[in-house]
């Protein structure tokens, strides 16, 4: 059975190489559809430790992972929050760590411009909690004003209460006795840091290919200086 990794920010595949700059790991949709190509329609686990990130890398992740062909099994393992937590309702079966959790809440947005564009966006975070609602109702069989109202509240669920709730089916090694963890969650990066970062990469990498440049010229000029001095000889 393949095991596919959902470690780290949820990240799109544009802004990855931002969070790694900085030492984050995470998982794309591009990593996840190339693990599910490998594995090949084989039975899968879904090993999830992730505080969440981008949410339409999350649904473009949970719908590659409902599209697949053959068993998918997640099993939490750490945290599943947020944009993590939509992935981890993805699977045929989901287990959890009896040392995990799972957090639940209100998608969230930085927003500028006039009224017009605050309304939009405001409509669009609406929009996107109700969608995001749906696929834990789906799944749990909760009331779906009930979901919304443990989402506006920034829900921590443990173990126990996943499976009692219906967001998990069954806890990992039930057989022995829990241990607690401490757990942090790194923050996610605003559209202006990833853009700023992403002009800042931009350059060391055009430096580097100058700095390549001139290396290559310098050591050409030497080779020559090398060959007409044989030659003067």
């Amino acid at each position: 059975m393949t095991t596919v990794p959902i470690k780290g920010v949820v990240s799109s595949d544009d802004d990855a190489e931002v969070y790694e700059f900085f030492g984050y790991s995470t998982v794309t949709p591009s990593a996840v559809k190339d693990a599910l190509s490998t594995a090949n329609g084989q039975n899968i686990v879904a090993e999830i430790n992730s505080p969440g990130g981008d949410v339409f890398a999350g649904s473009e992740i949970y719908t590659a992972l409902k599209n697949y062909t053959g068993n998918v099994e997640v099993d939490i393992v750490g945290l599943a929050a947020s944009a993590a937590s939509v992935i981890a309702m993805a699977g045929d079966t989901i287990k959890i760590s009896p040392t995990a959790q799972l957090m639940i809440h209100r998608a969230s947005t930085v927003s500028q411009g006039n009224a017009d564009n605050l309304s939009s966006d405001l409509q669009g975070l609406n929009s996107t909690d109700q969608s995001i609602a749906n696929v834990y109702v789906q799944r749990t069989g909760l009331d779906p004003q009930t979901v919304m109202q443990m989402m506006a509240k920034e829900t921590y669920i443990n173990a126990k209460d996943a499976v009692e709730q219906g967001f998990a089916d069954e806890m990992m090694f039930a057989d022995q006795p829990n241990k607690v963890t401490n757990m942090m969650s790194p923050l996610m990066l605003s559209n202006q840091a990833i853009t700023k970062v992403k002009t800042l990469l931009a350059k060391v990498k055009q430096k580097s290919k100058e700095t390549n440049s001139q290396t290559s010229d310098q050591l050409r000029s030497h080779k020559l200086a090398i060959l007409f001095k044989k030659e003067g000889n």
